[in-house]
């Protein structure tokens, strides 16, 4: 699934091959993905020009003149630049073409991905009213984290990936976090002290920076989509062994998700 860091370096890659670019037409082949798809976009995009391409959390926000038009990726999904309109495969739901001949190609097999229209404000719509600071901006720090966590049982791993809580970070950095703060994902989230806070917002930073400074693999304009271009320490590894201690890595599901920590390093 793409997250934060993907859909940061698709929000740059788009920024700098689409704003400027007028829109001529929109094709929706796929009435509903994870929602319909709206169908004032026929009308309400041709003719208007990309002002610029943002991000809140894992939405990607293209500024279209008097309105916004918003993407989510979704489990599968993955945007396409293309030169010219070659034929659309099964799952290629949405394209929008523009002046100069170039395309943008929504392709999503399992069809989770969302795109919505709003001519206000976008944080005031209903798919981002309720989430919360950007991990990356100085309103996710330690002293929020912890006023966040008092009272609540639920595992830190669940509170991280709660996009109320903090916007984005999704399980593979969440594992990653965790990781590098020494603390155990299965932890009652009000058991953190205001210094754990503090060392876990340092290293939820460090791995989405990390991963976006790393992350010239990502593409948008090839078919083939390279994810996740960190060196993970514990993501996908399983029960291997732990890169810090050299002991056995352990696997435990929270919330449906395959979680993996090392229970020497994380206490």
């Amino acid at each position: 699934m793409p997250e934060l860091p993907e859909v940061e370096l698709t929000r740059r890659r788009l920024e700098r091959e689409l704003v400027g670019k007028r829109i001529e037409r929109v094709v929706v082949r796929t009435p509903k993905l994870r929602f319909p798809i709206p169908r004032e976009l026929h009308d309400s995009l041709p003719g208007r020009t990309v002002r610029s391409v943002e991000r809140r959390g894992k939405y990607l926000l293209l500024e279209c003149e008097a309105g916004w038009l918003i993407i989510h990726l979704g489990m599968t999904g993955f945007l396409r630049l293309l030169p010219g309109t070659p034929p659309p495969g099964k799952h290629d739901h949405l394209d929008i073409a523009f002046a100069d001949g170039a395309v943008l190609r929504f392709h999503d097999p399992r069809k989770f991905g969302t795109v919505a229209w709003t001519t206000d404000t976008p944080a005031t719509h209903p798919l981002l009213a309720g989430i919360g600071p950007e991990p990356l901006t100085t309103a996710f720090d330690g002293a929020y984290l912890y006023d966040a966590s008092r009272g609540r049982r639920v595992a830190v791993k669940q509170l991280l990936m709660n996009a109320a809580i903090v916007a984005g970070v999704g399980n593979i950095y969440a594992n990653e976090a965790l990781f590098r703060a020494g603390i155990r994902p299965d932890r009652p989230s009000s058991s953190l002290s205001h210094s754990e806070c503090g060392r876990l917002v340092l290293a939820v930073r460090e791995v989405l920076q990390g991963s976006i400074d790393q992350g010239s693999t990502y593409r948008v304009a090839e078919h083939t989509v390279a994810y996740h271009p960190l060196d993970f320490a514990v993501y996908g590894r399983g029960t291997g062994d732990c890169t810090r201690c050299g002991g056995a890595l352990e696997e435990i599901r929270l919330g449906n998700r395959s979680t993996v920590y090392c229970p020497r390093c994380q206490r």
